[in-house]
């Protein structure tokens, strides 16, 4: 590089650090952040003639300065109904989809291509549709929450780990039962603890659940206004798992703090829990009360349907089947400190979620009835404005953005049909679904060949294959006859004779018993015997039988029969 370059690079790289107030960078610290770019002091300040310090060929951050990763779009398919939960494991390579079609798939960005099909499905309880899923925080296991009260786990390639108990429903009182008594509502795997998982339940109750036994750890009994039983719609940790909040039906938000009462020990990572022969009977705990809690946090008819929190763990946000998100301030936990309106929800699991660096929202809308479809939504925290909209098909439900990945993950669809929508940048994004769209499958060739695949059935055999007489046309006129189609049909001998239908001579022969009863004159065809010739067969050997009834005849008393009686005068009157 020649001095005059040399000259006009310090002089720009001098007017950027005059704008930003920032040290000019070098050009080994100049590479392309993964995730949105981090505000700088001056962010809102107006200066399009200034260079801004991007080499050549970076993207222009003057027309997005959040760094959205959307750009590109996949779709996930193989889901018959809406993608109501999905989660992504720490290190990005597998993502869990739960459906209203009652199933879970797993995909693998290792080794899925360019048509994206999923290399596992499950369904965990047959008719009840998947409410939410979640990887343990080692990525070994993964939870399934449906609409039984039973949960179940699964190990990274979704063989089955354990299922939880099924508490009595007939017990009013929650802390005598070994399970939720009613169908489950949300789940989520504890943030750091690979042996803790949580929740929630339309029978009133959040649960801890020890994951290795699949054993209950502690029943959480939400505060009520009054004596009754309202459901549970969502619970969740906090970052560091010290908090649960908990979003009830009649629009309450709950918290309880998780370090003093119900925490985990310091052993936990460092030795298994107990197997569930050296548990007690009833060893749980039973927690009632939240620390903190708002009634009226959203509608009393309309139910909670997403929590999240900040990495600061006083800030959280709640997601309402009311149309409305909300951002709270625990420190001073009575009212919101801002509200979002006018945003349809009518999934019960409508999720909210956070951008990498915390400084975005994100949440779905649902589609409207007029055949307006739903839509992704993006909002700055700190401006309180709306940002970005980005249009879908069909309802929004599910929402991550995976921070290693730079990608976003949505859960969509609706009755008919749903998948799973990644969003990501081919610049600012890295791995995952990048790994598998240049996998295209081996196209098929004229010179492949494949043995056809041949399932023999018994009775599709020739030999116990009945041609009936009568042409293809008049067995479909038969076949459709409603008196024809149920009537019996005859017995294979009146048809074709003997040796068909299970009778003597259905293997023409070949068995060796067959064959040496044949050849020894005792097999015979009854249609070829002379019926008169075996009647006489046994005439004329009675002399056989009364040599043995001989020595009877001597011994045998003398027959006496009745004799008539007469009727005196009969004769006489005639």
């Amino acid at each position: 590089m020649s001095s005059d370059e040399d000259d006009e690079l310090a002089q720009l790289r001098a007017q950027r650090q005059a704008r930003t107030g920032m040290p000019s960078l070098e050009a080994t610290d100049m590479e392309v952040m993964v995730g949105p770019a981090v505000p700088s002091a001056d962010s809102d300040a107006e200066d399009g003639d200034a260079w801004d310090g991007r080499g050549p060929g970076e993207p222009d951050e003057e027309a997005d300065p959040y760094r959205l990763p959307i750009t590109s779009e996949v779709a996930l398919e193989g889901q018959g109904k809406l993608v109501a939960s999905l989660d992504i494991d720490h290190s990005g390579s597998r993502v869990v989809a739960g459906s209203r079609d009652y199933s879970v798939k797993l995909f693998d960005f290792n080794g899925m291509k360019s048509d994206l099909r999923s290399f596992r499905s499950v369904e965990p309880f047959e008719g009840h549709p998947v409410h939410a899923v979640s990887w343990s925080p080692s990525g070994d296991a993964f939870l399934a929450v449906t609409g039984s009260a039973k949960i179940k786990v699964y190990d990274r390639d979704c063989s089955l780990r354990g299922e939880s108990l099924q508490g009595d429903m007939y017990i009013r009182d929650q802390r005598n039962t070994k399970g939720h008594v009613s169908p489950c509502t949300y789940g989520q795997w504890h943030p750091t603890d690979r042996y803790t998982a949580l929740t929630s339940s339309e029978d009133g109750s959040v649960r801890v659940w020890d994951t290795w036994n699949v054993a209950q750890k502690t029943v959480i009994k939400p505060t009520l206004k009054k004596p009754g039983r309202v459901a549970v719609t969502v619970a969740r940790y906090n970052s560091d798992g010290h908090i649960i909040a908990a979003g009830l039906a009649n629009g309450t938000i709950q918290l309880w703090d998780v370090k003093g009462k119900f925490g985990s020990s310091a052993a936990v990572g460092q030795v298994l829990p107990p197997k569930p022969q050296m548990l007690g009977k009833q060893d749980w705990r039973y927690v009632s009360g939240g620390g903190q809690y708002v009634h009226g946090a959203h509608a009393a008819d309309c139910d909670i349907t997403s929590l999240a929190f900040l990495r600061d763990s006083h800030t959280m946000l709640s997601r309402g089947a009311d149309a409305t998100l909300k951002e709270w301030d625990l420190r001073k936990f009575k009212a919101p400190v801002h509200v979002w309106e006018g945003l349809p929800a009518d999934n019960a699991t409508t999720q909210v979620a956070l951008s990498p660096d915390e400084r975005l929202i994100l949440t779905g809308t649902s589609a409207g009835r007029d055949g307006q479809g739903g839509a992704l939504l993006f909002f700055d925290r700190q401006s309180r404005q709306l940002v970005r909209r980005i249009g879908m098909p069909a309802s929004v439900v599910a929402v991550q953005w995976h921070p290693k990945l730079n990608q976003i993950m949505l859960g969509v669809g609706d009755k008919k049909a749903g998948n799973v929508r990644i969003l990501y940048d081919t610049t600012w994004s890295t791995r995952g679904v990048l790994q598998c769209t240049g996998r295209k499958p081996r196209p098929k060739d004229a010179f492949d060949f494949q043995a056809p695949l041949v399932i023999h059935t018994p009775h599709a055999l020739p030999l116990f294959r009945e041609d009936k007489p009568g042409g293809k046309r008049k067995r479909e006129k038969d076949r459709m006859d409603p008196i024809k189609s149920r009537a019996p049909e005859r017995g294979s001998a009146a048809d074709l004779g003997v040796g068909t239908g299970g009778k003597i001579g259905v293997t023409g022969g070949t068995l060796l018993t067959q064959y040496i009863l044949k050849n020894q004159g005792m097999l015979r065809n009854p249609a070829e015997e002379d019926i008169r010739a075996s009647i006489l067969r046994h005439a004329g050997k009675e002399d056989q039988f009364n040599q043995f009834t001989k020595a009877y005849e001597k011994t045998q008393p003398e027959r006496i029969f009745a004799k008539e009686e007469e009727v005196e005068g009969s004769d006489k009157e005639d």
